[in-house]
């Protein structure tokens, strides 16, 4: 009889210098692939008079520049983090995209750890790995905490979370201190609690509604995965904003 199984750690497809080598690691690189193709065939497609193509990229990039400049007030700012923020949004939708391909959770072998013979697919969603969302988290972490002590100074940045003024004041500065720290789990769960979630479901459809249900489910949660990589680069672009602002006082 035919069984439902599903897995919460990303599986062991290989190892390369005894390094391990899971099936959302290989997805990933795919995506990052596509996200290079898409720029070679961009690139070579720039001419003076824009075709369609280039209208819309530039379209596209002329509205979010725009954008980023309103939230951050500093145009130069603005052009600094865009590579950033454009980049964490299109990787994290290509690789929520890719989801939804053929091959991607069917493909694969039968092997596993400890003798034990089960299907391991090749590969694997992206962003249904913690270690994923966890590492593009503290990408986003660093370089806010960055952009923070580059624009404010190293105290002066630093006096927004420890501060005697009061002790009101240096209770507030703690809070804001661990909401720093909370965001490294709030940013890699909520994004592999979605997209995890999603996965989940459609493959419980499946397996008991196999011919009709998972089809709208997978439309659902393509636009899920879209909404989940806007919402994952704006938040790192408000938590920016908040960082380079003066401290209360100032």
């Amino acid at each position: 009889m035919e069984t439902l199984h599903i897995a919460l750690k990303a599986e062991t497809v290989g190892h390369i210098f005894g390094m391990p080598i899971t099936n959302t690691l290989i997805t990933s690189i795919v995506a990052a692939l596509v996200l290079i193709l898409i720029a070679i065939f961009v690139r070579a497609r720039i001419s003076l008079i824009p075709g369609k193509v280039q209208l819309v990229f530039e379209m596209l990039v002329g509205g979010v520049l725009s954008y980023m400049e309103e939230v951050l007030g500093d145009a130069r700012l603005a052009r600094r983090f865009f590579p950033l923020i454009a980049t964490i949004f299109l990787f994290i939708a290509i690789a929520n995209i890719l989801e939804f391909l053929p091959g991607v959770g069917s493909v694969g072998f039968y092997g596993g750890e400890g003798g034990r013979s089960e299907f391991v697919p090749l590969f694997r969603s992206v962003n249904t790995d913690l270690n994923m969302t966890l590492a593009l988290s503290l990408i986003s972490f660093f370089v806010i905490e960055f952009a923070g002590v580059a624009a404010l100074g190293f105290l002066k940045y630093g006096g927004k979370f420890v501060t005697f003024k009061s002790p009101l004041a240096f209770f507030i500065g703690l809070i804001e201190l661990l909401s720093e720290v909370a965001r490294l789990i709030s940013f890699s769960f909520r994004l592999f609690g979605n997209i995890f979630a999603g996965e989940v479901l459609i493959t419980v459809a499946a397996f008991f509604v196999p011919l009709f249900l998972p089809v709208p489910l997978m439309l659902f949660e393509m636009f899920v995965g879209l909404i989940q990589a806007a919402i994952f680069a704006l938040l790192t672009l408000f938590f920016i904003k908040i960082a380079i602002m003066e401290p209360e006082g100032h």
